[in-house]
């Protein structure tokens, strides 16, 4: 029989769902960086944010190089979820686009999120293929057919844990007035949080709340078309998360492009070392360290036994 006693860790009773709708239920407001894959997931993390985003045009641009426009598929993103889940232990937002596809199909992809350890599944009221919210020319499906989208989200997922967000993108097609009115269908329909994309002022920032009674996210893309406020001025006017969907992405990239160009001007890095992470430090990011004691661990345990554990006993 394979013992490894006080060695294995003790899985945690609450769910990353339940830690997502507790964080939702305080006073203060959440503060959600994105992340473009478990690395920068992982760095999220240590920086001691609370929960991580899946962020749908992080990952496009990414993973594949290609711009926000629907060209990812739901089992691509279902493994990438799955990879970050299990590289962090905070709750996971996973951006699931349109729920790419009908009715049936959102009920497949909210399955398949939550079995990959998404605490929260977003899905928006795009025509597929949808397009970055800070885009021009969006087009949206009809609110009713989101509002069964909705409800078949919520019936789908296993544990009542899982948090449903709904984002509309109405206010870039249709206005203000719009977007409010099929956030607040949304919100009836079952969703545990709304997101109203591109709002173009303050004060369409500080209505909504006054006029949707659940919990809203804001979203703050510098240099996008809604005002980028901090988290204080948000909690102030009413949200309870405030996202920074592509935040750690664009400062990554232009890092990446500083040091480049000094590599081609200099044919070096030396000049590019205050920009560039130390080696001991990138391992401590990717847990080294803590690799290296878990294997010394079992080693220990071996030689303890008087040989090599059998090959029946698996880490579960």
């Amino acid at each position: 029989m394979c013992r490894v006693g006080s060695a294995l860790p003790q899985l945690s009773a609450t769910s990353p769902g339940r830690l997502l709708r507790a964080m939702l239920d305080r006073p203060q407001i959440l503060v959600l960086p994105g992340a473009f894959d478990a690395m920068s997931a992982k760095i999220i993390e240590q920086a001691r944010f609370e929960a991580v985003y899946v962020t749908g045009a992080g990952f496009a641009n990414a993973q594949f190089g290609y711009p926000d426009i629907g060209l990812v598929t739901m089992s691509e993103i279902v493994e990438h979820v799955a990879r970050i889940s299990d590289a962090v232990d905070i709750p996971v937002v996973a951006d699931a686009d349109t729920g790419f596809g009908s009715l049936l199909q959102v009920r497949r992809t909210v399955r398949a999120l939550e079995r990959a350890g998404a605490a929260a599944v977003q899905i928006e009221d795009q025509v597929a293929p949808k397009r970055c919210g800070h885009f021009d020319g969006q087009q949206v499906i009809a609110s009713a057919e989101m509002v069964s989208k909705i409800a078949m989200a919520v019936d789908s997922r296993r544990s009542d844990d899982l948090v449903i967000i709904a984002r509309t993108d109405a206010r870039s097609v249709s206005g203000f007035d719009e977007a409010v009115q099929r956030a607040q269908e949304f919100a009836a329909a079952g969703a545990d949080v709304v997101f109203v994309e591109a709002l173009r002022s303050e004060s369409e920032l500080r209505e909504l709340p006054t006029r949707v009674a659940v919990p809203l996210l804001a979203n703050m893309v510098e240099g996008g078309k809604t005002p980028t406020l901090s988290a204080a001025q948000l909690q102030d006017a009413g949200y309870k998360i405030a996202l920074f969907a592509n935040t750690a992405l664009r400062a990554s990239m232009a890092a990446v492009m500083r040091v480049m160009g000094i590599l081609r001007a200099e044919g070096g890095t030396r000049g590019a070392l205050p920009y560039i992470l130390s080696f001991p430090s990138r391992q401590q990011v990717v847990g080294l360290d803590e690799y290296r004691e878990l294997e010394a661990r079992y080693v220990h345990s071996a030689d303890a036994a008087g040989g090599t554990p059998p090959r029946a006993c698996y880490l579960r």
